[in-house]
C-alpha cells in the first residue's frame, strides 16, 4: 500500500517554511534582446555553499522557439495545496509553469528526474490559451487551492480586458477564464490573494496594443496607464470594490500581500507619478470592514544633466526611479524595492502595529526609502 503524504516542501505556516531547509537550485529566466537571434532559456544556479559549482550556472534549457520573452513564473503546485476547501495534498512540487508574455505561449517544465537540467514536458500553444479563456499574454502565475491561477494582459487581438485564467492542476489544460463578474475591471497587471478571508486582490497596468511597443509618452502624460486595484470574493470570483490611487500614479504593479494568514494588508507599488516622476509604495488594509488603501513611502527622482535625458525627461531635469518590482520577506518584516531607472535596490522595515490587518508605514508619507545596494542595470 501506497502512503499518500503532503509534498514535504508544503508548510502551514510562514513560520514553518522559514525554518525549513534552504534551496539549493535557483531557475533564472535568461531573454535575448535585440537582433539576438537566440531563443529564451531557463538557467539553473546552483545555491549550495558546498558544491563545487556554487554561484554558477549549471544548465540552461533553451526554448524551442525564439521571441516568448518568458516572464513571472511558478510551480504547479505550493502550500495552497493544504487549502481545507480545495486540497490537493497528493501533488508535488514538480513542474515549473513559464509563462511567455509576448509570444503567448507557456512552457511546463519538469524537475524531478535531474533537478539541475530540467526538461520542457509540454507546450501550451497561443491558440489554445486563446480559444479556451478569451486570453493572450500571460504573465504571472500562482499555485492556488481549486488550480493554477495565470494573469493574461489583454484579448488575443491584443485590446482588453486583462484578466485571469486557470489550468488544470494535472493535465495543465487550460480550464477558462476565472472571472465570473468583472465589474468595471479592465486593465489588469499582478494578483494575489489572502487565501484565509476569501479575497483576491489584481492590480492594472495596460492592454498589450499599450505596452508592447514602449510606453507610450501621449498615454502616460494623458494618464491612460493602470492606476487601481481591485477587491474580488476569491471563491464566488466576483468584483467587490475598486481602490483608485489618483490617476496620477501611473502602473499600479506587483503585489505583495502579507504571508501573515491572520492579516489582510499588503503592498504596491507605483512605477511613476506624472507629476514629478517619483515612485511610491502603498498599502491596501481593511481597518473597518471595508478595504482602503493609502500611500507609506514615496522615492524621488534623481537630478541629472539635460543633455543626458531623453526629450520627455528634460523638463524634469532628473531621471525617475521607475519602481517595477518589491518582494516583501516572509517574516513580513523587510521591503525590498527595485529601482529599474536608477539602478537601485533599497530597503526598509515594516513592522505590523497593534491594530489588526494595519501595517506600519514603511516611513512617513513623503520620506526617500533607505538605499541599501545600488547596480547600474545591464542587459543580457
Amino acid at each position: 500500500m501506497v502512503l499518500m503524504r503532503p509534498d514535504p516542501t508544503f508548510y502551514p505556516s510562514p513560520r514553518m517554511a522559514m525554518e525549513g531547509p534552504r534551496e539549493e537550485l535557483a531557475y533564472v529566466a535568461t531573454l535575448s534582446v535585440g537582433d539576438d537571434p537566440r531563443p529564451d532559456a531557463l538557467a539553473t544556479v546552483d545555491l549550495d555553499p558546498g558544491s563545487g559549482t556554487y554561484g554558477q550556472v549549471v544548465d540552461s534549457l533553451e526554448m524551442p522557439v525564439a521571441g516568448d520573452e518568458l516572464h513571472h513564473f511558478g510551480w504547479n503546485v505550493c502550500s495552497a495545496a493544504l487549502c481545507p476547501y480545495a486540497p490537493h495534498p497528493h501533488l508535488e512540487r514538480r513542474y515549473l509553469v513559464v509563462p511567455g508574455l509576448r509570444s503567448s505561449r507557456m512552457y511546463i517544465i519538469d524537475t524531478k528526474d535531474d533537478p539541475r537540467r530540467p526538461t520542457i514536458a509540454k507546450t501550451i500553444e497561443p491558440e489554445v490559451i486563446a480559444k479556451r479563456t478569451g486570453y493572450s499574454r500571460p504573465h504571472t502565475v500562482h499555485c492556488g487551492p481549486d488550480g493554477i491561477y495565470v494573469s493574461a494582459l489583454g484579448a488575443p487581438d491584443g485590446d482588453g480586458p486583462g484578466g485571469v485564467f486557470i489550468l488544470d492542476h494535472e493535465t495543465f489544460e487550460p480550464l477558462g477564464r476565472w472571472e465570473v463578474d468583472r465589474g468595471p475591471q479592465y486593465l489588469h497587471y499582478d494578483f494575489w490573494w489572502h487565501l484565509g478571508h476569501d479575497t483576491l486582490v489584481s492590480s492594472e497596468w495596460g492592454t498589450p496594443n499599450m505596452i508592447e511597443n514602449g510606453l507610450d509618452p501621449q498615454l502616460l502624460t494623458s494618464r491612460q496607464y493602470g492606476h487601481r486595484l481591485h477587491i474580488w470574493d476569491l471563491r464566488r470570483r466576483r468584483h467587490q470594490q475598486v481602490l483608485d490611487l489618483g490617476d496620477a500614479h501611473q502602473l499600479a504593479l506587483e503585489l505583495r500581500p502579507a504571508h501573515d494568514p491572520t492579516k489582510t494588508h499588503g503592498f504596491v507599488n507605483v512605477t511613476v507619478s506624472v507629476e514629478d516622476l517619483s515612485s511610491s509604495v502603498w498599502t491596501w488594509s481593511r481597518p473597518n470592514g471595508r478595504w482602503a488603501v493609502e500611500k507609506v513611502a514615496s522615492i524621488p527622482p534623481e537630478p541629472a544633466e539635460t543633455g543626458q535625458l531623453p526629450p520627455a525627461l528634460q523638463p524634469f531635469g532628473a531621471v525617475p526611479p521607475l519602481v517595477t518590482d518589491h518582494v516583501l520577506t516572509l517574516d513580513d518584516r523587510l521591503l525590498l524595492v527595485s529601482c529599474w531607472g536608477t539602478g537601485e535596490l533599497r530597503a526598509t522595515t515594516c513592522p505590523i502595529r497593534s491594530t489588526p490587518g494595519r501595517p506600519a508605514a514603511c516611513g512617513s508619507v513623503g520620506s526617500s526609502i533607505g538605499r541599501r545596494t545600488r547596480r547600474r542595470p545591464t542587459a543580457r
